[in-house]
């Protein structure tokens, strides 16, 4: 074998080059064989984890179908079960339907035979009502003729006493206008002779103010003259002083003149104003005259009035008192009835509970009275009352079912304490046998004390048991 040959020694780079490169494949190869490993364990975690779907698959269908056949059996178990109470049930409903139609029949023939009753109270109730709207009827009618008769005469008085007042009214209305005429007349008279006396007077007083105003212009003119002359003869200021005075002056006469107008104005306005006033006054008289005899009239027909209202009021107290009498007797009698009722429907609740089975489903017992006799009862029912205690009689015909019911608990009652009688005797015969055996009398041989207080007879078999003898008897 032939000696390897030594390698060349390398530098140090070249060995650290190499040394890079050596590890770089290592790496390399140690990258490939994880990226190896992790698809490897990849490619097993998915294997496994079908191979764990697909067992759970199968283990859910085994169980359930385990399930199923538990359940099925279960189930028919509970069908048979089921079944069973079933036909029970059906059992009693078809018992207790069959129990109701006995009981729906006779509550049909009860209901038809309360109907047939209730047609006949209804008939009854309507044949009555009619017998009361036909006396309502004649009533009504004879109230009418009344009340038409009345409104007639009145309606007749009313317009007579219409007529007269308006003949009456006629009357005074032409008096007054006759009156008013002639106060009319006079009153234009007087109007025109105060005209002339007052014209007159101030014809008079205006001549009289002028004559003094003349008088007083002329002694002015001398003034004047005198002033005039002083005037022109003191200065010229005198002049212009005396052309103004004769100016002032002129106004005064205008004045004067305009205050003599004024005055006759205010005369004229006097004059007319007292006949104003006196024709007011006139008037005014009137009016009160007329006004006085008014309120006469008004306080007549107010006293009337009041006397008619005092009546009413009257009338109207005495009516309200005997109606508050009357519904104080209809509210006490209408309490004594509600309690009557209030206590008949508390006995009925407590009869009600004591009822047995056939009564509750048949109150009323059917009438033991034969067809001709039943026909018989209804033909004399039928006809008109002519004694009071039948008519009365006839007013409580609706609580026949009452009286039936009533005689019945009756009936029974009776035979209740005959029965209450008959054990009181034989209770008191067995005592004295007790008493007897227990003072050690020979007891007779039917009898045979049995658990010390009963007693029955052995020659004739068992018979109905009698109360106890240290106990109260009852039925």
């Amino acid at each position: 074998m032939k000696r390897q040959k030594r390698a060349p020694p390398m530098s140090a780079e070249d060995e650290l080059l190499l040394l890079q490169a050596q590890a770089l494949a290592e790496e390399e190869e140690a990258k490939k064989k994880r990226e190896l490993l992790s698809l490897f364990l990849k490619d097993k975690l998915a294997q496994e984890q079908r191979s764990t779907t697909l067992n759970l698959h199968k283990l859910h269908s085994q169980w359930r179908t385990v399930l199923r056949d538990t359940r099925a059996q279960e189930l028919q178990q509970d069908v048979a079960v089921l079944s069973q109470t079933f036909e029970r049930v059906m059992d009693s409903k078809d018992g207790v339907i069959q129990s109701l139609v006995m009981d729906l029949e006779e509550a049909e023939l009860q209901h038809s035979r309360a109907l047939s009753s209730h047609v006949l109270n209804v008939e009854w109730l309507l044949q009555l009502q009619r017998c009361r709207l036909r006396c309502m009827e004649e009533g009504y009618r004879a109230q009418l003729d009344e009340l038409q008769d009345e409104f007639e005469t009145e309606r007749r008085s009313i317009l007579e006493q219409h007529q007269r007042e308006m003949r009456y009214l006629h009357d005074v209305a032409v008096s007054i206008e006759q009156h008013h005429a002639n106060e009319e007349n006079e009153a234009t008279l007087g109007f025109q002779s105060t005209r002339d006396e007052i014209k007159n007077k101030s014809l008079q007083e205006k001549q009289y103010t002028r004559l003094q105003l003349s008088t007083k212009l002329e002694g002015l003119w001398e003034q004047f003259r005198c002033a005039m002359q002083s005037y022109s003869e003191a200065t010229e200021r005198n002049k212009h002083d005396f052309k103004a005075l004769k100016i002032k002056d002129e106004k005064s006469s205008r004045e004067v003149e305009m205050q003599d107008k004024k005055l006759q104005k205010l005369q004229d306005a006097v004059q007319a104003a007292k006949a104003r006033l006196a024709a007011q006054h006139r008037d005014a008289e009137e009016q009160n005259q007329n006004m006085r005899e008014q309120r006469e009239a008004a306080m007549g027909q107010l006293q009337q009035l009041k006397a008619e209202m005092s009546r009413a009021q009257g009338k109207a107290r005495h009516s309200l008192a005997e109606l508050t009498e009357q519904s104080g007797a209809a509210l006490r009698a209408l309490g004594s009835v509600v309690g009557k009722a209030e206590r008949i429907l508390r006995l009925a609740e407590l009869c009600r509970k004591m009822e047995s089975e056939e009564e509750k489903v048949l109150p009323f017992q059917p009438p033991s009275l034969g067809p001709t006799e039943l026909s018989e009862a209804q033909r004399v029912l039928n006809e008109t009352p002519t004694e009071p205690l039948v008519q009365t009689m006839q007013d409580y015909v609706g609580l026949e079912r009452f009286w039936q019911r009533y005689n019945k608990v009756k009936l029974e009652e009776l035979v209740v304490g005959q029965h209450r009688a008959a054990l009181t005797h034989s209770n008191r015969q067995l005592r004295g046998v007790l008493r007897r055996y227990l003072d050690g009398i020979t007891v007779p041989r039917p009898y045979t004390v049995m658990d010390g207080n009963r007693a029955a007879p052995q020659q004739h078999g068992p018979i109905e048991q009698q109360p106890d003898v240290g106990h109260g008897v009852g039925p």
